[in-house]
């Protein structure tokens, strides 16, 4: 049985890799002990990004160092946990879990079209659990790109916008990328795999569509100031068993999310599979594998405000706590504001 120790959430025999600064000091890639022995590895690697892009050799050479213990060292809960690479190429995954897609197929207003008249919820529900589970089989995995500039760390605070009124998260396993890789057969594209991390994937929700212009969709609400939690650190993939991973939530003490990673339709390799033949993967990529159900939505339009605190975690990845505050935008005020006749559904 895996023991996971307290003190960082990582299971003992493995270890955790990130960026942080010390009493404000200059930032130093490290190398997390279960114990919150904290190795700093800047005198081998200059930050996060130079080991993926190593990320074989570098390998063999962590395992090396996490053994012997070697290097100066730090405590993890004294640190300031900053984004675990701090420039990557984002990939997000969306409509990803079936009971989620089901779920807004069920309940959204853009497919009350598709009701048969006088259809149950739960009749509704276990058709569309079915078209879901047909594009599993027949279908292809859909991503959007974002942009690194929304990054933050595990636990720095969330400033909520100006524009949008229905701020929400999403909770989702993340994979990083360790190698090259273009037109990848899926049982290739586990070789692809750094590690895996813990990202919350929030957004203005309400501003996701616009009727102002044909193709409708709009993305930048998802990539807001700190609208991307990432962390507190990449574990490596020999150290973690997807089938033993569980993604949970809480706001403000109250459990919003709490799902298995095994309820994905298409799994990470699927997904980088795809992605290859799309974009140039490239090592220290990261990819979101979209979010399990439990959204805001789904919580009687629940949305985040200030004050709230967010605490996220994921099994063995490590935990999250965001505090939620309003932006400090200086007195200013925005020009264009929200999409003209906003339908959040």
């Amino acid at each position: 049985m895996t023991t996971y120790n307290v003190a960082t959430g990582l299971a003992e025999g493995s270890f955790g890799i990130g960026t942080y600064c010390a009493n404000g000091g200059k930032p130093f890639p490290g190398l997390v002990l279960p114990d919150g022995t904290v190795l700093d590895l800047s005198a081998h690697w200059y930050d996060t990004h130079a080991i993926f892009d190593e990320w074989e050799r570098a390998f063999e050479a962590l395992v090396d160092l996490a053994a012997r213990r070697e290097g100066p060292q730090h405590q993890f809960a004294a640190l300031h946990c900053l984004p675990c690479v701090a420039h990557p190429n984002m990939l997000f995954a969306g409509s990803n879990y079936r009971q989620h897609v089901a779920e807004m197929m069920t309940h959204n207003k853009f497919n009350q079209v598709n009701r048969k008249p006088g259809e149950s919820d739960e009749d509704f529900f276990q058709r569309n659990l079915a078209e879901v589970d047909r594009r599993a089989t027949e279908g292809m995995p859909f991503i959007w790109t974002g942009l690194h500039s929304a990054l933050c760390g595990a636990n720095d605070d969330v400033p909520l916008p100006l524009i949008g009124e229905h701020p929400d998260w999403e909770m989702e396993l993340g994979v990083i990328v360790g190698k090259t890789g273009r037109y990848v057969k899926p049982e290739e594209a586990g070789d692809l795999i750094a590690g895996y991390v813990a990202i919350n994937d929030l957004g203005t929700v309400d501003e996701f569509r616009r009727t102002d212009v044909r193709f409708q969709y709009d993305w930048m609400s998802k990539h807001q100031p700190n609208f991307k939690v990432l962390g507190p650190f990449i574990v490596p993939k020999e150290f973690v068993n997807l089938a033993d991973l569980r993604i949970g939530l809480k706001v403000s003490g109250q459990q919003m999310q709490d799902w298995p990673v095994t309820d994905m339709i298409f799994g990470p390799e699927q997904i980088l599979s795809y992605a290859s033949e799309r974009v140039r993967l490239v090592p220290g990529d990261l990819l979101a594998t979209g979010s399990p159900p439990g959204n805001g939505a789904f919580h009687g339009n629940r949305w985040l405000r200030p004050g709230d605190v967010m605490e996220g975690e994921i099994t063995g990845l490590g935990r999250q706590t965001n505090t939620i505050v309003a932006e400090e935008t200086g007195g200013r005020n925005w020009t264009w504001g929200p999409f003209p006749l906003n339908d959040p559904a």
